[in-house]
C-alpha cells in the first residue's frame, strides 16, 4: 500500500479500533456461532458492526432506508481490497464492499473471511467496468498488440486479474510484456498513460471517459477488452460472522443493501445527484455515463455460475503467482445465497 494511502488509513482505525472487536457489553467473549448454524435474525442491543461501503451508505440515505440499520451499523469512509484487508488485520473492520480479487488474496495471506453477497451486471460484456487504455502515440487495436507493450499490473487487485485474463486471451504470456507494478488507486494509471510510464493500463469508470475527453486529441484511446469484470462482492472477517449479534446485523445489512442497489437502479436521476454530483464532485454528465455504463444490476439467488467463475480466477491466479490454489466455494458463506434476491422482492423479514 502505497504511504498516501496508509496515512489515512491509519488514522481511521484509530478511530474505530475496537469496533471491529466480539466483546460484549461486559466484556466477555460472546459464544461462538458455529459457520454452519442457522443465521440469527434479531440484532441485539448494543451490537455494532464496521461497515466499509461509502457508496451503498449515501444510497441508504437517499432512499430512506438508512433508519434501518443505523442502530447497529457504523461506516467507515473506505473501499477496496488494500485498505480492507488492513482494517480487517487491525480488527477495525466487520464487512467491506470490493471487487472480484480482494477474497482471494486475503485468504492467501492468511485472514479468514467469507462473501455474504454478491452483485454482477446485466449483459456484462457491453457493460464492462474497466477497458484498456492506450498511451498517446502507441497502437493497440487488439489484444495482440500487447505484445512487448508495457502495461500497469496491480497485484492483489482486480485489475491486476483483469490484465493476466487479457494476456492468456490473446495468447500471450507475463513474458511477452512487461508488466509495470503501479498501485490502481484514483487517476494514478490515466497519468501514468498520459506521461508515457506505461503503454497500456486497465482504466474503470469516469476515468476511462476523462481520460479520452482530455487526452484523445493527443492520440490517447481505449479498446475493450471482451472479458467479464464485473463482479462485486460484500465480504466480512470470518470472526465477525462467529460472534451471533454481528452475524445477525451482517444479516440485517445484506438486506438493506440489496435493498438500496435496486434503488439504485430504479432512481437514476436521484442517484446522479445525490451521489456522483453531491457526494463525488463530477458533473451531472459523467454520472449519466457512469450510469449508462454500468446498465442494470444482477444479484442472483443461485451463486453456482459466480462461483465457478470464481474457481476458474483462482486457477489462473495461482498458476501466474505461485500460490496454492484454494476452492472457491470455501470463499462463500451459502447461508446467505438466497438473501439479497429475497430481500429485493420484499421476502427477507
Amino acid at each position: 500500500m502505497s504511504s498516501k494511502l496508509l496515512l489515512p488509513l491509519l488514522a481511521l482505525l484509530a478511530v474505530v479500533a475496537g469496533c471491529g472487536s466480539n466483546a460484549t457489553a461486559d466484556g466477555d467473549k460472546a459464544a461462538k456461532l458455529s459457520l454452519d448454524a442457522a443465521l440469527p435474525t434479531t440484532v441485539p442491543d448494543g451490537t455494532k458492526i464496521v461497515v466499509g461501503d461509502p457508496a451503498t451508505e449515501v444510497a441508504l440515505k437517499l432512499s430512506g432506508q438508512l433508519g434501518k440499520v443505523s442502530k447497529f451499523v457504523q461506516f467507515a469512509n473506505l473501499s477496496g481490497g488494500p485498505q480492507t484487508t488492513e482494517a480487517f488485520r487491525a480488527h477495525a473492520l466487520d464487512l467491506g464492499s470490493v471487487a472480484e480479487i480482494p477474497p482471494i488474496h486475503a485468504t492467501w495471506t492468511g485472514l479468514h473471511v467469507k462473501i455474504v453477497a454478491s452483485k454482477f451486471r446485466k449483459d456484462p460484456l457491453a457493460h464492462p467496468i474497466y477497458q484498456l487504455g492506450v498511451a498517446p502515440g502507441v497502437s493497440v487495436k487488439t489484444l495482440g498488440d500487447l505484445r512487448g507493450k508495457k502495461i500497469a499490473y496491480s497485484p492483489g487487485q482486480a485489475q491486476g486479474a483483469l490484465i493476466l485474463k487479457v494476456l492468456k486471451k490473446a495468447g500471450l504470456t507475463k513474458d511477452d510484456v512487461k508488466l509495470v507494478e503501479l498501485p490502481s488507486t484514483g487517476d494514478v494509471y490515466s497519468n501514468a498513460l498520459s506521461g508515457k510510464q506505461v503503454d497500456v493500463a486497465p482504466i474503470g469508470g469516469v476515468q476511462i471517459k476523462r481520460y479520452l475527453t482530455k487526452y484523445g486529441k493527443d492520440g490517447a484511446s481505449a479498446i475493450p477488452h471482451g472479458i467479464r469484470d464485473d463482479a462485486g462482492h460484500l465480504y466480512v472477517v470470518q470472526e465477525s460472522l462467529e460472534d451471533p449479534g454481528k452475524a445477525a446485523a451482517i444479516r440485517a445489512y445484506v438486506a438493506a443493501w440489496a435493498v438500496a442497489q435496486d434503488w439504485i437502479d430504479k432512481h437514476p436521476k436521484e442517484w446522479i445527484k445525490g451521489y456522483y454530483v453531491d457526494n463525488q464532485g463530477l458533473t451531472e454528465a459523467d454520472g449519466q455515463w457512469l450510469v449508462d455504463n454500468a446498465g442494470h444490476p444482477d444479484i442472483p439467488a443461485d451463486w453456482s455460475d459466480a462461483i465457478q467463475r470464481q474457481q476458474e480466477t483462482i486457477d489462473l491466479l495461482a498458476k501466474e503467482t505461485g500460490n496454492k490454489v484454494i476452492q472457491a466455494k470455501d470463499l462463500y458463506d451459502l447461508r446467505f445465497q438466497t438473501l439479497a434476491a429475497d430481500a429485493i422482492k420484499g421476502g427477507a423479514k
